[in-house]
């Protein structure tokens, strides 16, 4: 029995929450990773994990043996970092998730520009709208927008951005414009993916909630910035959503006042030992990028100090 490999499947299986998803993550035959897991159990002549219907938990014997394989695996690539000289030169697969519409309009081109700089560094792009857990998903590093929580990550202000409360000028010439949140609900909305939280105003320092009437509601941000633009309603999107209809005037941003502070972007990863060269290059590269970029939609942060934050 390859032991390095079981305790490899055996993550998987904890991290993914069961073995079937553990498989699916691993791309490999259900069977194969359920014998890896019986195999270890045997070899260490105790049980790892109580199976159940739904999921799986860990006894005390596998919550300590989980523990003591990521610190195992961890030092193992640290080593393979090492011994590959990813701490000379910036080489090997760096693992970046973003949010998939801003990182596919932002990020992907300063990707592909890193890309040309640095030859001997692989990219895997992750596009996914939750939240990522660095170490245990493998990933290097993380694009994330709005407020973070409290963690033992550390994370870089690469800008800012600002939920906007706008419609069409076709719209506001028929209808009006409102001067205040209250006068929101003699209006027409157009709500994304039922986020009715997106409709919370700042009025005298406190958060209060204002809806339109809904007329339409959609599930994607690519109809709900059409319908604003074909005037069905007043519609609240992020302005690095709009920036060229901003710009052109196709959409008026209106309540500004009302809508609140910017929210931050940030760059996040992990530092368990000295940063990897791959690591440190992309974020030197892509941080006065992003910043460029943010400052043609929003204001751009002023702060560049790292801080434990995740």
């Amino acid at each position: 029995m390859d032991r390095l490999d079981a305790m490899r499947v055996l993550l998987a299986v904890v991290d993914a929450g069961s073995i079937s998803a553990g498989s699916r993550r691993l791309n490999a035959p259900l069977p194969s990773v359920s014998r890896k897991v019986a195999d270890l159990e045997r070899f260490l002549g105790a049980n790892l994990i109580v199976r159940t219907s739904r999921n799986l938990q860990l006894t005390d014997a596998g919550r300590e043996y989980v523990e003591a394989a990521r610190k195992i695996m961890a030092d193992l690539e640290e080593a393979e970092r090492r011994a590959s000289g990813e701490y000379q030169t910036p080489r090997g697969t760096l693992t970046i998730t973003m949010p998939v519409e801003f990182g596919n309009r932002y990020v992907l081109p300063i990707v592909l520009s890193y890309m040309e700089r640095h030859a001997e560094v692989s990219l895997n792009l992750l596009s996914l709208d939750r939240s990522v857990h660095l170490v245990n998903e493998q990933v290097d590093i993380a694009i994330r927008l709005g407020d973070l929580e409290d963690s033992s990550l550390y994370a870089v202000k690469a800008g800012e951005f600002h939920l906007l409360t706008c419609a069409s000028p076709g719209y506001l010439a028929k209808r009006g414009i409102p001067a205040h949140p209250g006068d929101l609900s003699g209006h027409d909305g157009i709500i994304f993916n039922n986020r009715t939280f997106f409709w919370t105003f700042q009025v005298d320092g406190a958060p209060v909630e204002a809806l339109p009437r809904t007329r339409l509601e959609v599930n994607t941000a690519a109809n709900c910035v059409a319908a604003a633009l074909g005037g069905a309603g007043i519609a609240r999107l992020f302005d690095y959503q709009i920036p060229e209809h901003l710009r052109s005037g196709d959409l008026v941003p209106i309540l500004t006042e009302y809508d609140g502070p910017p929210r931050p972007i940030h760059i996040v990863y992990s530092r368990q030992g000295p940063l990897t060269l791959k690591v440190r290059s992309f974020i030197d590269w892509a941080l006065p990028r992003l910043r460029e970029t943010s400052g043609s939609y929003g204001n751009a942060g002023q702060s560049d100090a790292m801080r434990s934050s995740g």
